[in-house]
This record gives C-alpha cells, sequence and structure tokens, in this order.
C-alpha cells in the first residue's frame, strides 16, 4: 500500500489511500487473507481501485436511496461520531452501521487512514 507524505501528526493521506482502506476492509468482508490483499492492492491503478469499491458498495447505495426516497416526508435522526479536530462522521440512526460497534470501526478506521490514534 501507499505510504503517506509526511510522518505522525503531520502525515498527509490522499484519495487513493481512503480507496485501499476501503478495498481492505470489504476483501477482508470476502474472507480473503491481509496478505492476499496486500498484493492485490500494490498491483491496481486508482481507476479499478474506484471501480472495485464503487461496484461493492452500489447494490447497498442503491437500496437505501429507495427507502430514503420513500421516507421523504419523515423526520431523519442522524448518529454524529467525532473523528478528530474538523472531521466528522453522520451515520442515519436507522442504519445497521449506527450500532456502536459499528461506529467505533468506523471511528477507528478513519483515524487510521488519516494517521491519527486517539482523539
Amino acid at each position: 500500500m501507499d505510504r503517506p507524505d509526511g510522518t505522525g501528526t503531520a502525515a498527509t493521506y490522499h484519495y487513493r489511500h481512503l480507496l485501499q482502506l476501503l478495498t481492505v476492509k470489504i476483501r477482508q468482508r470476502e474472507g480473503q487473507s491481509l496478505e492476499a490483499i496486500k498484493k492485490e492492492v500494490r498491483t491496481l491503478t486508482g481507476d479499478v481501485l474506484e471501480k472495485r469499491v464503487a461496484g461493492s458498495l452500489e447494490p447497498a447505495l442503491i437500496v437505501r436511496a429507495d427507502l430514503v426516497a420513500l421516507r421523504a416526508d419523515e423526520p431523519i435522526s442522524w448518529r454524529r461520531v467525532e473523528i478528530a479536530d474538523g472531521i466528522e462522521l453522520h451515520v442515519r440512526e436507522d442504519s445497521s452501521a449506527a450500532e456502536d460497534d459499528s461506529l467505533m470501526a468506523m471511528r477507528e478506521a478513519v483515524r487510521a487512514a488519516i494517521g491519527r490514534n486517539g482523539r
């Protein structure tokens, strides 16, 4: 995987890093080992990573978009999770991702992607 520019809190991450992180998480859910995922991610271009991530997420996003359209008149509640200074994650309350363990896993994954440990 690509390395960030700089080190520690001075590290700068780019769009490709986000795509790599999402690819790793998707492939882990599919049962792939980290070694196999590392080899695969190193050989893929940004365009290919983006297409794979989009393809994996598309079915869930389309279904949820249809449900949101059906409930357009209902008020929507959101859970707010602070990731780091100036960075927040917002997850709709009725999403399965709004469970505490899911929110904490997402928070830690994003923190890892941006090179921040702790709050």
